[in-house]
């Protein structure tokens, strides 16, 4: 029995590694089909989020700090300004800005007319819960203790427990988008990961397939003549 030529070697790694690289190759398509079917601002729910209130014209009391901070901030929660103050140690605190006074963590009622404020669909407000920083959920993505308020439209707004900002808004485009994000980066559970040795290796094989299968074509060719 003859031996196998280079040629039908490649043609036979060329079959049995285009079925290694069609795995990659079908997310990378079917993700990247589904990200384009809406424009990004949809999925971001850029129309859903109410623009913050202008600053009212008031007398500002600086805040009365205990101990020092590495950065200052006035924002405005609500129909009100605050300072939110940053230490050292990463840690947030916010400051009425009537009378300096610390206002402590956000509880529940104001977390819930907070995120109505900054909700501008018309979704009613279903429930709201806590997070801590350590369990925060993935498509909040910042390591922030806070509070989420999902509407009956599949919306979250989150709201920051410490300091009352809006931290992110999502919408069930925008998780579904995510979703589709990791598979495309084949990186389901964190979905940041853009170098991971999982991506280098489809990669690899993609490419290694696409030499042969280049080799194959001038090979076609001749016999053809």
């Amino acid at each position: 029995m003859p031996r196998p030529t280079i040629m039908q070697k490649f043609a036979r790694w060329h079959i049995w590694l285009g079925w290694a690289a069609a795995i990659p190759m079908i997310l990378w398509t079917v993700s990247g089909v589904f990200m384009a079917l809406r424009p990004i601002d949809t999925v971001r729910g850029e129309e859903l989020r109410r623009p913050p209130a202008a600053f009212a014209s008031q007398v500002l009391v600086p805040p009365q700090l205990t101990a020092p901070v590495t950065r200052l901030a006035l924002v405005q929660e609500g129909q009100r300004a605050v300072w939110v103050t940053t230490a050292a140690d990463k840690r947030q605190a916010r400051y009425s800005a009537d009378s300096g006074a610390a206002l402590g963590p956000v509880e529940v009622m104001e977390a819930r007319a907070l995120a109505e404020a900054a909700f501008a669909g018309p979704a009613k407000l279903a429930s709201i819960r806590r997070f801590a920083a350590d369990a925060a959920p993935l498509d909040l993505r910042r390591p922030r203790p806070a509070w989420q308020a999902s509407f009956a439209d599949g919306t979250h707004l989150y709201i920051d427990a410490e300091t009352g900002e809006v931290l992110a808004l999502r919408t069930g485009w925008w998780r579904a988008y995510d979703l589709m994000w990791g598979l495309h980066i084949m990186d389901p559970v964190g979905r940041e990961n853009t170098s991971h040795w999982l991506l280098w290796l489809f990669g690899g094989i993609g490419v290694v397939t696409s030499l042969f299968g280049t080799t194959l074509l001038f090979r076609r060719r001749k016999a053809k003549r």
